[in-house]
């Protein structure tokens, strides 16, 4: 009996040291809560010139259109794949465009809590009136909500997983590593409509990746007779999904101020600012086009780069 509590004493107090150890060396600690959550475009949103006026539009649902849910091998998961925040995000990412100068945005994805909160405004008013003449005890009536020319719609549209998969190990006499990864992506779509007429005025799309690795080492070694030494270590990084569809969904804002500028939608408060713009925004396309500028530094025609120009228009130019 005595060799067996010695075995499970040992084992105790060997999984007591293997935690506290654990909680010790834990390479990544819990931070606190900071603001001003950014993607690598969020900048780059920022830095937009202003407008001549800003755009006013109305978002009422970015929506998750993938359908997926998270995968796993071995038990059904029922959380999604993506985030169900992308509305807040889009929202967000308007108000940034150039440090909140370029669009106006209209609440829309609340709009019942917001008519119920204005009509609890005007119940309580007409409750507490007093005097004969209750149109001038009420107050000054609530303005009237402003209207959006232009909607903005579309979704989180793919999510893609397992799209490049691999990894390498090696060991050698016990001892050896390994590791994997993963890449996977995100794709989400923007469009501009008229609610004059209902016409897509604009048509935007971006594609991020999601990468993940993970790195896994051991030792597996006698170190005495009938003495078995194993050690494992390894660590998993992953890019976080959401951040990945906030910076898609910067770049779908990024990209229809463009494209308004380059359809002539609307315009910089500076001309002069939107050739170069413009210039490095077509680069990034995988079209890269030619565009034609006038004296105000407006768009005048766009041709494809890879089809030459008639050489009357070349010389014209």
């Amino acid at each position: 009996m005595i060799p067996v509590f010695h075995r499970l004493l040992c084992g105790l107090l060997a999984a007591t040291a293997l935690s506290s150890c654990s909680s010790v060396f834990q390479p990544v600690s819990s931070g606190k809560a900071t603001t001003d959550y950014r993607s690598g475009l969020s900048d780059m949103l920022r830095s937009l010139p202003p407008p001549e006026e800003p755009v006013v539009v109305a978002v009422y649902k970015f929506r998750d259109q993938t359908g997926q849910y998270k995968s796993s091998e071995n038990l059904v998961q029922y959380s999604t794949a993506v985030t169900q925040g992308a509305t807040s995000m889009l929202i967000r990412a308007l108000m940034e465009a150039g440090n909140g100068k370029w669009f106006t945005v209209l609440e829309r994805e609340g709009l019942t809590d917001l008519m119920n909160e204005r009509k609890i405004i005007h119940q309580t008013r007409e409750m507490y009136t007093n005097g004969n003449n209750k149109a001038e005890s009420r107050g000054p009536s609530l303005p009237p909500l402003l209207y959006a020319p232009i909607l903005l719609e579309g979704g989180i549209v793919a999510y893609e997983t397992n799209l490049l998969t691999g990894g390498v190990g090696a060991h050698y006499f016990g001892l050896g590593g390994s590791t994997e990864f993963r890449r996977d992506t995100v794709t989400s779509m923007l469009r501009a409509v008229s609610v004059k007429n209902g016409s897509v005025l604009s048509h935007v799309d971006a594609r991020k990746t999601v990468f993940s690795m993970q790195l896994d080492s051991g030792l597996f070694r006698y170190v005495a007779f009938k003495r078995l030494l194993e050690v494992e270590a390894g660590v998993t990084s992953n890019e976080p999904p959401q951040m990945a569809v906030m910076e898609t969904i910067e770049a779908c804002v990024y990209a229809l101020v463009m494209e308004g500028l380059v359809n002539k939608l609307w315009r910089f408060k500076d001309p002069h600012l939107v050739k170069p713009l413009i210039e490095d925004y077509l680069k990034q396309r995988d079209t890269e086009m030619l565009a034609e500028f006038d004296k105000q530094g407006r768009v005048i025609s766009m041709t494809p780069k890879n089809i030459e120009l008639p050489e009357s228009i070349s010389q014209e130019n």
